[in-house]
């Protein structure tokens, strides 16, 4: 049995994850546990997705064309909203393709699961 220790430096990058709104890239990761820690060093943000990733506190989003991107696990089936404007990605609490595991599209394509993040301005970028 491995006993993982809670640093200070695992437990700001854990609770910046747990507390956004949507998945961070590292970088995002790094500069809100920066404010708390400022030396924290992106080399312990890496070595701590990775940590927490395989204990499956978090997961990987992927984004086309970008870096991964970290979550908290077991939020269950959900999809992302992309901003152009701010850059941030958003949790979205609904399904909007409402396609069941199992069903059969034409052509004979039977769907195991889907991913969806939708593009454009959020709700604070449309605002100014």
């Amino acid at each position: 049995m491995v006993i993982v220790r809670r640093t200070k430096q695992r437990q700001a990058i854990l609770n910046k994850i747990l507390s956004a709104e949507g998945p961070l890239s590292v970088s995002q990761i790094h500069g809100r546990a920066s404010e708390e820690l400022p030396r924290l060093g992106i080399a312990t943000v890496y070595r701590t997705i990775k940590t927490l990733r395989e204990e499956g506190e978090i997961v990987s989003v992927e984004l086309p064309g970008e870096e991964a991107h970290y979550e908290s696990a077991g939020r269950g089936h959900h999809h992302h909203f992309r901003c152009w404007s701010c850059e941030q990605v958003f949790d979205l609490g609904v399904c909007p393709v409402g396609i069941p595991s199992g069903t059969t599209l034409p052509g004979g394509y039977r769907v195991e699961e889907h991913n969806l993040t939708l593009y454009g301005r959020c709700s604070s970028c449309v605002a100014t």
